[in-house]
């Protein structure tokens, strides 16, 4: 029903752009372009982050382990950690249940409406309005590099604290299995503690990894897509279509899983520790601090933890997102982006 809605609303916008603007060329989508753009990229990013989101939160479990000492205890009960991708998955279906694989979901889906959608737009206006295309229409690598930089690291600004809130949800399940006291008991419920406790800065906590990250992982999602796509287009036989979207998206996956997963292990150690009364950290004092404790204590290739579900995740992710937004696009009139 969302995603039947935000067709209806993206149609509805693009009829009225093109009611006050028949006498302009395409693209010049006047003030409704933007809205269009958005709404479209929120539904696209809305059916990725639920199918694939399972892979997120096993990918989650799998980073925050190492934090914890070897066994917990629950009474006489022994709580193990987890082992490889598969056995974190069945463990928390056994566990906790299997609708727990989809624990903090909303603020999920809440922090890629406005991430993604946000992100998209930024790069699209970089790419067309700012950095400009060549006189042949071709965007330079460089270019690509630093619109999808700049346009990941605006968008995961805006929506940090909603992944904060995402991030601190999907470890209650393991919390309450090592006899944990729950910290959240819900999405508003987790922004009210987080306001209490630190304030609105303390919402904004673990930003500074947060955009690093969602850099990198656009750097290698965004820029990898377009150019890839357009090399494709102009170099090989194949159209504007699913198969050269489809292979688009299967390299951008696998270059944002390879460029964001040690991002985001230190991002999620840092957004997920407890704090004091002053939203600072009592496990890590910097980005720096949590990168050198961990190398320290679990070794390099701990940068590199759960890069699998990492990749498993992004690779159905880029791919639905990808497949999905330039159909949807194709839909509601848009040019092919």
């Amino acid at each position: 029903m969302l995603f039947l809605g935000c067709i209806r609303l993206a149609a509805g916008l693009m009829a009225m752009s093109r009611e006050t603007g028949e006498s302009e060329q395409r693209p010049a989508l006047n003030m409704y372009s933007l809205p269009v753009k958005f709404v479209l990229t929120a539904c696209a990013a809305t059916v990725a982050e639920t199918v694939t989101f399972p892979f997120d939160l096993t990918k989650t479990r799998l980073q925050i382990q190492g934090e914890s000492v070897p066994h917990h205890f629950r009474g006489s009960k022994t709580v193990k950690p987890y082992r490889g991708m598969i056995q974190t998955a069945a463990g928390i279906v056994k566990e906790e249940g299997l609708f727990k694989l989809w624990q903090g979901v909303t603020p999920a889906i809440c922090r890629h409406i406005v991430y993604s959608g946000v992100r998209m737009v930024a790069y699209e206006q970089l790419r067309d309005s700012v950095l400009h295309k060549d006189k042949d229409g071709y965007f330079p690598l460089w270019k690509a590099v630093v619109g999808g930089m700049l346009s990941g690291a605006m968008g995961q600004f805006v929506a940090s604290p909603t992944d904060l809130v995402k991030v601190q949800m999907q470890m209650e399940g393991r919390r309450r299995l090592e006899g944990k006291v729950p910290r959240v008991h819900g999405v508003s419920h987790a922004f009210m503690k987080i306001l209490s406790e630190g304030g609105i800065r303390g919402l904004w906590a673990g930003w500074v990894p947060n955009v690093q990250r969602a850099a990198l992982v656009s750097l290698g999602d965004l820029t990898t897509y377009d150019t890839v796509k357009h090399f494709l287009l102009r170099h090989t036989t194949l159209k504007d279509n699913s198969l050269c979207h489809g292979l688009s998206s299967i390299c951008s996956g696998l270059v944002a899983a390879t460029m964001g997963c040690p991002a985001d292990v230190i991002k999620t150690r840092i957004m997920n520790q407890t704090r004091d009364k002053q939203g600072r950290g009592l496990l890590y004092t910097s980005t720096v601090d949590c990168l050198m404790q961990t190398i320290k204590r679990e070794g390099l290739m701990s940068l590199y933890k759960g890069f699998l579900p990492t990749w498993a995740r992004m690779a159905p992710w880029s791919l639905t997102f990808w497949l999905t937004f330039e159909q949807i696009r194709k839909i509601t009139g848009l040019n092919s982006f």
